[in-house]
């Protein structure tokens, strides 16, 4: 069963298998469920999928969401705020208050989100990087900001 009180991580629309399924390790690992945003670029039971997720795949919560649309209805239904990290923004996730009704959201690896997602968001965030450099993999990303995050809210 889903817990609709706590952090959750969301993937719009994702299109690396790998990714996802490092991300649902790190989802059962540090307690955190995730969101998938559709449409993917793959089925969930792909075996790169499966493969970067190893055993852990069958301990993570996530739901999946249609599109935006559907995904935007239920977050705001369950009262939740919307984080999306963007190369889009200035504002440092480091100077940032988390809290544990937040959904961290992190956009597809080939191209992002839309302008009508980050027009609906509460917050948008960055990580601050090098000059010159496009982004960091998603994962990596969504590592450093669920450790911030939790230690932020004390859920480490």
């Amino acid at each position: 069963m889903l817990n609709i009180s706590k952090m959750r991580v969301a993937l719009y629309e994702p299109d690396i298998p790998q990714n996802t399924g490092n991300i649902f390790r790190l989802g059962s690992c540090l307690d955190i469920e995730i969101d998938i945003i559709g449409p993917t670029g793959y089925i969930l039971d792909d075996k790169k999928f499966k493969r970067s997720g190893l055993d852990y795949i069958k301990y993570t919560k996530y739901k999946k969401h249609i599109d935006w649309e559907y995904f935007y209805k239920w977050s705001k239904l369950n009262k939740f705020r919307l984080i999306l990290f963007t190369t889009k923004t200035n504002k440092s996730f480091y100077k940032f208050n988390f809290s544990k009704k937040d959904i961290l959201i992190f956009g597809s690896e080939s191209s992002g989100v839309p302008k009508f997602v980050h027009d609906q968001v509460d917050q948008r965030l960055t990580i601050k990087m090098k000059k010159g450099l496009r982004s960091l993999n998603v994962s990596s990303a969504v590592s450093m900001v669920v450790g911030e995050a939790k230690r932020q809210i004390n859920l480490l």
